[in-house]
């Protein structure tokens, strides 16, 4: 099989594939549209950058419809980019200011009308055989370079703040669905960074290491896209969104800082935190597997932000890492009851308020220095 024919294979099952996903995402019922229609959006658009070789398949030169498909490649990351945000946060909507986005994509294009789009088709042969004398096209390939740098920089920081307010205000199981979104975004970062190299080489010397290496992206490309489709049918409800309202713990206390009305005196952090222990002891929400600080809060009557501030920052705990303390000594508990030796950890991790195993084995031995079954063993 020659190469030609293995890329017009691989272009192929990649369409089905992310086309299908997209119609999945489209179709499927959910509360969690906005996020389903933005990724859908995203992959319906890497499918159209990677249809490359099946359009060129059935144009016979160039055209203002190639020009214009190629050019929707400035709309791929600051969707996904928007779909992170809308996975990250609850409250995400969609918001006239987020057609600034666009821009680029516009720019793109306007730039190319007056020797690209509204020329001849000899005119239009003879830019793209003089493509590395073409400032239009050399700008066009900086603008995408250096917005895929900035969009990448932008995804992680978004991720960044929103584990933190994760670990600081929720004690459920999405931290493992946020390591996953890392994993996804490290190796979108991964195929973007080929496509940087592949356009470098393409105004180089050496032009068929572009083509080589966007073989290897599409390959990439639908590899991705099926990893993904397997996520998605394998894990549906993936990731828990965060308010986006919430404030970290270093922004609070600059808060009192500035402002020393809002600060809450050491004598109330005292009886706060002999509250606060009674009612973890005694009411027992640890159990709830998707505990918020927001119920502990509405429970005890102490507000959201003097709790964060007397957790996280009092206790230097994140609420994710003090709730799961509770959880783990009531574990270990059960493991050192003779009476419950044939209880499995799968079942005492699910008891305890964990409900899922890597998360608990990590925690527990975070806490012991021992895993549960070694920890059972030992006693």
């Amino acid at each position: 099989m020659d190469k030609i024919n293995l890329l017009f294979i691989v272009t192929i099952i990649s369409l089905f594939i992310s086309f299908f996903l997209a119609f999945f995402l489209l179709t499927v019922q959910t509360k969690h549209k906005t996020s389903n229609s933005l990724f859908a959006l995203f992959l319906i658009l890497c499918a159209i950058d990677s249809s490359e070789p099946l359009f060129n398949l059935f144009m016979t030169g160039p055209s203002n419809l190639g020009m214009f498909r190629a050019s929707f490649a400035f709309l791929q990351l600051p969707v996904f980019y928007l779909y992170v945000l809308s996975v990250c946060y609850a409250d995400f909507r969609l918001k006239p200011k987020h057609l600034l986005h666009l821009l680029p994509f516009i720019i793109s294009n306007l730039i190319l009308t007056p020797r690209y789009y509204s020329v001849d088709l000899a005119s239009k042969i003879s830019f793209l055989q003089n493509r590395q004398d073409m400032i239009e096209l050399q700008f066009n390939h900086t603008l995408i370079n250096a917005q895929i740098i900035a969009y990448i920089i932008a995804v992680f920081l978004i991720l960044k703040k929103a584990k933190k307010l994760y670990l600081e205000n929720y004690s459920g199981t999405s931290l493992n669905a946020y390591n996953w979104l890392i994993q996804f975004t490290g190796v979108l970062t991964f195929l973007y960074f080929i496509a940087i190299v592949k356009n470098v080489f393409k105004f180089s010397d050496y032009p068929a290491i572009s083509e080589q290496l966007k073989i290897y992206g599409l390959v990439l490309h639908l590899l991705i896209v099926c990893w993904y489709l397997f996520k998605a049918l394998s894990n549906p409800g993936l990731f828990r969104n965060v308010d986006s309202k919430l404030k970290l713990v270093k922004n609070i206390i600059s808060e009192e800082i500035n402002n020393p009305q809002l600060a809450v005196n050491e004598k109330e952090y005292s009886e706060d935190l002999l509250k606060l222990k009674h009612y973890m002891t005694t009411e027992k929400p640890f159990l709830n597997p998707s505990l918020t600080i927001q119920d502990v809060s509405k429970d005890i009557a102490i507000p959201v932000r003097d709790l964060s501030l007397l957790i996280n920052h009092k206790l230097e705990q994140h609420f994710y890492d003090f709730v799961n303390t509770y959880r783990i000594e009531s574990a270990m508990e059960i493991l050192k009851d003779t009476s419950k030796n044939k209880v499995t950890v799968l079942e005492i991790l699910y008891e305890v308020g964990f409900n899922s195993k890597s998360s608990f084995n990590t925690a527990f031995k975070k806490h012991t220095g021992n895993t549960p079954t070694e920890y059972r063993k030992a006693l």
